[in-house]
């Protein structure tokens, strides 16, 4: 009889995909639990089944802990009388919920065949060997991460590189890396178009659903700019009929 072979199921410890980390809470402070609760009990009563709000949970446990950790899968399984894997098949399938400790800065480049083609590849890399660290990596600062990202329908403006989901457009490397810099020197710039930028956790929260009650912030939004706008002056233009 041959000697038995045994197999290891699931991610290992090193992957990006595995959620339960060394270091990584696994419970949170009373006061913390007290805190999240009173928000969590806000996004459920908007859903007539509670369930309906594990998305918005996710972003809230990532305002928290700057990524989804185990306190924040236990915690949102218990609010909505889930199983820890049910809410874990979810962070792991929607690339937004970071499965590990993001900078306060979430910079991604994105890659997808207009900005590729325009540069979206050579600005990834000057901005990790600027930085010093891989694709999905973070400076030792904690200040910035970067990642390659797929498609945010900004072709009009490509290369296009986000910072916490808000644009940076027409960009190139050396304004790339002048974007990082400033970000790690502590003077976010203004993104190209919408809101002021926020840290990475202040976005997650906004993205929970909770109102950006920043002076300005809704207001600065404005409309699309001219390249987004041609295509509906066209339309315009051949009374109502699609451009040729």
């Amino acid at each position: 009889m041959s000697d038995p072979v045994f197999l290891e199921f699931g991610a290992r410890p090193q992957e990006s995909v595995q959620l339960y980390r060394p270091g990584a809470p696994t419970e949170y402070p009373a006061d913390v639990l007290e805190r999240l609760t009173a928000d969590a009990s806000e996004l459920v009563a908007r859903y007539p089944e509670s369930r309906s709000a594990l998305l918005p949970l996710l972003h809230l446990v990532q305002s928290e802990d700057g990524y989804v950790t185990p306190a924040g899968i236990e915690f949102c399984a218990r609010t909505l009388g889930l199983t820890a894997a049910e809410v874990v098949s979810v962070a792991t399938f929607y690339s937004m919920y970071r499965r590990g400790p993001t900078g306060e800065y979430l910079v991604g480049v994105c890659t997808t065949t207009l900005c590729a083609v325009l540069g979206g590849d050579a600005i990834l890399a000057a901005l990790c060997d600027h930085l010093g660290i891989p694709p999905g990596g973070t400076t030792d600062d904690g200040a910035v991460t970067v990642e390659r990202i797929e498609c945010n329908a900004a072709c009009d403006y490509a290369p296009v590189v986000m910072v916490n989901w808000e644009f940076f457009d027409d960009q190139t490397t050396a304004s790339a890396r002048e974007l990082v810099d400033a970000l790690r020197a502590g003077r976010a710039p203004s993104p190209t178009r919408g809101a002021p930028l926020g840290t990475f956790r202040e976005t997650a929260r906004l993205l929970a659903g909770f109102d950006d009650t920043r002076p300005g912030a809704v207001s600065a939004s404005g409309a699309g700019g001219a390249p987004t706008m041609a295509g509906l002056r066209a339309a315009r233009e051949a009374e109502g009929g699609a451009p040729s």
